[in-house]
């Protein structure tokens, strides 16, 4: 019972943040109801993540836009990472799951999260450092996420258009200790 009391409780805080953070500007209502229900889907999945003793749910992290939910982060074993997506995909409201999670082993995992720390750093010291030569707008109107696992680094954000996302990619590439690239950027609507 007083897990159930817990579980309910943090939900409540989550999504009473979620609506707080959203700016109180004139936007519109689909947008906004979207970006209270992907706030809804990443609470509900965190606690379902927690909730589980195949997985250990403060080690991943959990994006969610338009009902697709991203996972990230490492885990112990292969078996945690395809519990983690079944606990996800089962989910009300959830579209589809992309799993990104690193299967990395308690033993080395130190050693993994320091290198990716150093890496993430490197690489947004390499994109700002990229938009201040080109002096383009579109990269500096680039809103840009960066996220190291296992020396795979994930972008993902908004970008003014596709030229900006190539070069976010080629820049990040460039980045000596990178391994490979995953460019989930999406490009902004025109307005």
């Amino acid at each position: 019972m007083k897990t159930h009391y817990l579980v309910t409780l943090c939900t409540a805080l989550v999504v009473g943040a979620a609506l707080i953070a959203t700016p109180a500007t004139a936007v519109d209502v689909s947008k906004e109801k979207a970006l209270v229900n992907d706030s809804w889907l990443t609470a509900k999945t965190k606690i379902a993540l927690a909730a589980d003793s195949r997985v250990k749910g403060r080690q991943i992290e959990v994006e969610t836009t338009g009902g697709r939910v991203m996972l990230r982060g490492k885990v112990d074993s292969d078996m945690a990472k395809r519990a983690a997506e079944g606990i996800t995909a089962g989910l009300d409201g959830v579209k589809s799951v992309k799993n990104d999670l690193e299967v990395v082993a308690l033993s080395t995992r130190d050693a993994v999260e320091e290198k990716d720390e150093a890496i993430t750093a490197r690489v947004k010291e390499h994109i700002a450092k990229d938009s201040q030569l080109m002096k383009d707008s579109r990269v500096k109107d680039a809103d840009i996420n960066v996220q190291t696992n296992a020396g795979v680094v994930s972008l993902t954000g908004e970008v003014p258009d596709i030229t900006t996302s190539a070069q976010a990619s080629w820049t990040t590439r460039q980045v000596p200790g990178v391994k490979s690239v995953k460019n989930d950027l999406t490009l902004k609507e025109k307005s």
